[in-house]
Formats: C-alpha cells, sequence, structure tokens
C-alpha cells in the first residue's frame, strides 16, 4: 500500500507565492524592526521592498527624538521641512558643519546616536596665534583639515564649551592628541619624535563640566609616539531632551618647572557612551 501511495504524483496547486505579493504595508512593519544598514539592504530585493523601505514611520523610529531641535539647530532657515523622513536620516547621518565649519555633527548608522566633533580652531589655547609656540597644519589626518602642533611652551591651557540640543542619555567627551608631527616620506606615513617632552614628568590633567553641576576630571601621562588617541575625560547625562546642554571641557599642563612641546591637537570628540568603548585610547 506504501508503494501505491509514493507512486502517486500529486498535482501542483497553483502558482507559488513571490516576494513581491506580499503586502507592502506587511513589508513596511517587518523593516521596522531592523537596523538602518539591513532596511537599505532589503531595499534593494524589489520595488516592493523599495517602496515599503520609503515609509515615515520606519525612519521615524530610527531618528534621534528630538531631530527637529538638532535640525533646527544646522539648519536656520528649515530648509529641511520638504524632507522625507528617510532623506533626514540619510541627511542627519553624515558630518553637518555648523558653528562657523569649526563643529560637526552626525548620528551612528546603527543607533541613532548623536556624535559630534569640535575643531582646536573652536577652542581658546594658549598661545595659539604665536608662531614661535604653535604651527598650524594642514592634513588629512583631521575631519577638520588642519591641526595645532605645539613647538614648546611652559604653561598650557586648552578651554572649550558647547552648547547643543543632545537627545537624553549618557555621553562621553574625549580628547583628540598626538605625540610627534606626522608627515610622508615616500609614499609612507612617519612621525619626527623631534621637540617631544616634557609629556613624562606629569600627567595632563582633562575636566568637563556642565551647566547643571555635573563634573568630572581625568589625568593622562602622553607617552603614545606617533599615533592619534582618544583621551577620556569624563561622562555626562542628559535629561531633557527638549533643551540645549551646555558644558565646558579643557586640557591643562600648567606645571612651570618644565617646558613641554611635540604635541598635536585636532578636536575634541563626543558620542553616546554606549559608543565610547571603540572610541577609548583608539587611534
Amino acid at each position: 500500500m506504501g508503494a501505491n501511495v509514493s507512486s502517486i504524483e500529486l498535482e501542483p496547486d497553483g502558482p507559488k507565492p513571490k516576494l513581491s505579493d506580499i503586502p507592502e504595508s506587511c513589508i513596511a512593519s517587518v523593516l521596522s524592526y531592523l537596523d538602518p544598514p539591513k532596511i537599505c539592504d532589503l531595499a534593494r530585493l524589489n520595488r516592493s521592498f523599495r517602496a515599503a523601505s520609503s515609509a515615515d514611520f520606519i525612519w521615524e523610529s530610527k531618528l534621534p527624538s528630538n531631530y527637529l531641535s538638532i535640525l533646527k539647530k544646522l539648519f536656520e532657515d528649515e530648509s529641511f521641512s520638504h524632507l522625507t523622513k528617510r532623506d533626514i536620516y540619510a541627511l542627519l547621518s553624515k558630518p553637518n558643519s555648523f558653528d562657523s565649519r569649526q563643529k560637526e555633527v552626525w548620528i551612528d548608522k546603527r543607533t541613532a546616536g548623536v556624535c559630534l566633533a569640535i575643531s582646536w580652531k573652536a577652542m581658546t589655547i594658549t598661545g595659539i596665534d604665536d608662531r614661535r609656540y604653535w604651527n598650524h597644519i594642514l592634513t588629512d589626518e583631521s575631519r577638520f583639515q588642519t591641526i595645532a602642533y605645539l613647538q614648546q611652551i611652559w604653561w598650557l591651557e586648552v578651554d572649550g564649551d558647547l552648547e547643543f540640543p543632545f537627545p537624553a542619555g549618557t555621553y562621553s567627551l574625549f580628547f583628540r592628541l598626538q605625540l610627534g608631527r606626522a608627515s610622508k616620506r615616500l609614499g609612507r606615513r612617519v612621525c619626527s619624535p623631534e621637540n617631544i617632552h616634557g609629556w613624562d614628568i606629569k600627567p595632563v590633567q582633562f575636566q568637563l563640566a556642565t551647566k547643571n553641576g555635573q563634573q568630572a576630571t581625568s589625568r593622562h601621562m602622553l607617552d603614545s609616539l606617533g599615533s592619534w588617541v582618544n583621551y577620556h575625560v569624563g561622562d555626562f547625562v542628559v535629561v531633557d531632551s527638549n533643551s540645549s546642554t551646555k558644558l565646558k571641557f579643557s586640557l591643562t599642563q600648567i606645571d612651570c618647572t618644565h617646558s613641554k612641546g611635540g604635541l598635536c591637537i585636532d578636536s575634541v570628540l563626543i558620542c553616546p557612551s554606549s559608543l565610547a568603548k571603540q572610541l577609548r585610547f583608539s587611534s
């Protein structure tokens, strides 16, 4: 009997369903649970997936909760008002300059966490306009295309401030520094130790303070020649996404018993603390 049953050829019930048969609303609902890179990958499958991936409710859930405040900070003329939520996400996921192009902000493509960089040009630095102490160097190693190189000084203070509408969360702040001046020789990157001195005697002090009373202090010896290092200053917490966070930060080495030199200053970096592991002491 089993042999007879196995010999029966079953008739097909009809055409097999295709991906294009799935309603766009169902596809959009599934896509809303994925991260943006995966959504973009699936949008390449066919027209249905591409159309579904444009749904505003998908991308609004991926944007920072206060994305409108961020847009108004960056684009005062509200030139973004005609954009779809996907277009806004694409816009914010790229670096956007503000404050005379001395600061940049972008969102992490996977988490939508707000990240921000501040050029040394937006900071107050001891003797920065005196070429006996500092050189301003053009380089492609900085997102701002320029760094400050310290030749020699006895008293060093670097101070900066920021006011920005961060979404609620915990953030980490870093100074991006390098010992030694890098250059290209025969197509290879080399870093000269010339002028490096004074950093192995006492640590550099870093400080962070917010207007609502949060404070952090850290101290680091600068000893990594030829590599950009992100020195962790501290963390701060944002509770209210509807108002701007005001903070101050600084780097100081004011022991006048010795001079110091050979230091490159690039920028200050701020990112959600959940993303900070990849920045800590990385080049």
